[in-house]
């Protein structure tokens, strides 16, 4: 594996199952270092397509999803990094399919507890074909001021403080993604900061060792120095013995190989990485950093020693003219997202919506204040939960229970109305539900099933302002329009609606005042002398009752009852009655199979 650097201010990654902090995170790093161009050129998440926008400093920027691994190498060939965000349980397979890409020059497996067996397959694959595995179970890597992997040595306050928005002089290699972090910043406070740092992951066989990589810093001009973090467990810390004996390595490295307290311990002890396991002596802590020491690596004598050996090897290199120190440099500040900067009160921001009605931030969806479980506790209908979202309060089990009623009555009535026709000539063109259901709705309007506002409307001002069923008819003729809710199509007057009197029935049994409708019933008994089928119709009974239930149920004011008729709430109540018939037609010809509707021709009179 040798070779030398893996990562440079150009490289740039192919990201594997979106995430969308660690895909920002990389980012941002970007920015901090001045790159021109953002190291993450694709996103790929299986079986979609299209675009994710993230931020490139101050800049909103698409960056393309793929749907597979094939399509996103074609699309960005000079990406050689993919990192892999797949579980365990697909990890392998992806990662094999990206090693078997001829763009692909390293792979990072961030899943830990991958199938061994499978693991051993993609390191025979790589090192039969010249590629480098980071993981599994690892947290990636990064080039100082060049290219991070992921969540790579975590936010970004972390990253200035260990001065990897520009190249040091070391490079660091360890087993333990945590760890790096923190070796990260000690670096930082006792030298010019880390060149390349990897975590090459806590599972039993990791894809490379420690020594593949202190062997690859020993072939790159910047890194002067290397320092290793091992682990009790295993046996990769003997390669690198053997490579220092071999004198493979001709720069410092400072090691020191943790998991010493596991001789406390009366049995064996698993620490947190699958390979952190003692499997006898030799592969304690002890023997390995003695073996180290023995070989010529700067061993300290315990791990708080670490940071000062680490000085001390820097300062010599400093002293000996080997490491000239880098100059400071100030990064750019990351702007701030804008919920972080609300959160924190930096900046203020206006709402783009406003809702009244309901609130879904807590445990469970309120409407009109009122928690789900209580809801459903409580025992509520369908009418109390249109008396909490449309009128924001709990009315009285009447006023519900009528709601109810009319949305029963109003449901359906029949296949011939024109909205039951659309919806079925609609569904026999082989539309789907909701194209059906529209098409049926479409037709609600003054002259099929939208007039109860306006007989509402009409009915109120007639009768606030005192005047007579004559006075009021009359002068609707004069303007030349039509009494709304008055007069039907087929009922008449030896023909009553069954539906307006099972509304008024139920009215006079529970209304405390029903002055709207006996006044619809004057107008009506008027209209009846000019025309036998100028009755009150469902609009006009549900308009008038309407009136009734919001004056007399004392919950809400004049200029409310004014507001609900002028915005078209009654309107509502046919509108949600109604899709209930038109989406039961809809079923209905889908479960028939009916064919396409063309309208017989002896049913069209074609003339000139």
């Amino acid at each position: 594996m040798a070779t030398g650097q893996i990562f440079s201010k150009t490289t740039q990654a192919l990201f594997y199952n979106y995430k969308q902090l660690p895909i920002q995170r990389m980012l941002d790093f970007d920015f901090l270092c001045g790159r021109e161009t953002p190291s993450v050129a694709g996103i790929i998440n299986p079986g979609s397509d299209g675009f994710q926008k993230l931020f490139f400093g101050q800049e909103e920027i698409a960056i393309p999803v793929h749907p597979t691994i094939e399509a996103a190498c074609n699309a960005h060939p000079t990406a050689d990094v993919f990192i892999n965000f797949a579980s365990f349980r697909s990890a392998a397979a992806s990662s094999m399919s990206a090693l078997k890409q001829p763009t692909i020059r390293v792979v990072a497996i961030i899943a830990e507890g991958v199938p061994e067996s499978d693991t051993k397959q993609l390191i025979s694959y790589a090192r039969a074909n010249n590629k480098v595995i980071l993981g599994p179970a690892t947290v990636g890597g990064i080039q100082a001021g060049a290219f991070k992997i992921g969540d790579t040595a975590g936010t970004i306050d972390n990253i200035i403080q260990c001065k990897l928005y520009r190249p040091g002089s070391v490079g660091f290699v360890s087993k333990s993604g945590g760890m790096s972090n923190e070796m990260y910043n000690s670096i930082a406070k006792v030298t010019d900061g880390i060149y390349e740092g990897i975590a090459i992951g806590g599972d039993v066989f990791p894809g490379s060792t420690l020594s593949d990589h202190i062997l690859r810093f020993n072939n790159i001009p910047q890194v002067k120095m290397m320092v290793v973090l091992g682990e009790l467990g295993g046996k990769d810390e003997y390669s690198l013995v053997e490579a220092l004996k071999q004198g493979k390595v001709q720069k410092p490295v400072v090691a020191w190989v943790s998991g010493t307290c596991a001789r406390l311990f009366k049995s064996e002890v698993q620490f947190g990485h699958a390979g952190a396991k003692s499997g006898g002596e030799l592969e304690s802590a002890q023997a390995k950093n003695e073996a180290l020491r023995n070989a010529g690596a700067v061993v300290p004598t315990s791990y708080e020693a670490l940071e000062t050996v680490i000085k001390e090897t820097f300062d010599k290199l400093v002293e000996d003219g080997k490491i000239s120190p880098v100059p400071e440099i100030t990064p750019p500040p990351i702007p701030e997202d804008l919920k972080t900067a609300i959160k924190s009160g930096k900046v203020r921001a206006p709402t783009h919506i406003i809702s009244t009605i309901s609130d879904d931030r807590g445990e469970e969806p309120c409407y009109a204040g009122v928690p789900m479980s209580t809801i459903i506790e409580r025992g509520y209908g369908v009418g109390d939960v249109i008396s909490l979202l449309w009128f924001k309060r709990s009315l009285p089990r009447y006023c519900t229970q009528f709601i109810e009623i009319c949305i029963m009555l109003c449901a359906d009535h029949g296949p011939c109305v024109s909205g039951a026709h659309n919806a079925i000539v609609t569904a026999r063109a082989g539309k789907d539900l909701v194209s059906s259901l529209v098409s049926g709705l479409l037709t609600i309007g003054p002259r099929f099933g939208g007039a109860i506002d306006d007989a509402a409307r009409y009915f109120k001002d007639a009768y606030d302002r005192g005047l007579t069923p004559y006075e009021f008819v009359e002068g609707m003729k004069k303007k030349g329009i039509r009494v709304p809710g008055i007069g039907h199509r087929i009922k008449s007057r030896d023909n009553r609606d069954k539906r307006v009197q099972l509304l008024q029935k139920y009215a006079h049994a529970h209304f405390p005042s029903v002055k709207y409708m006996d006044y619809a019933v004057q107008v009506e008994n008027y209209t009846l002398s000019k025309a036998n089928n100028l009755v009150l119709n469902v609009d006009g009974a549900i308009g008038s009752l309407f009136l009734d239930l919001l004056s007399g149920s004392g919950m809400f004011s004049k200029q409310e009852v004014d507001e609900i008729v002028e915005i078209g709430y009654l309107n509502g109540l046919f509108v949600l009655a109604r899709s209930i018939g038109l989406i039961g037609h809809t079923f209905d010809q889908k479960r028939l199979k009916q064919p396409l509707y063309r309208h017989p021709w002896e049913d069209v009179l074609y003339t000139k």
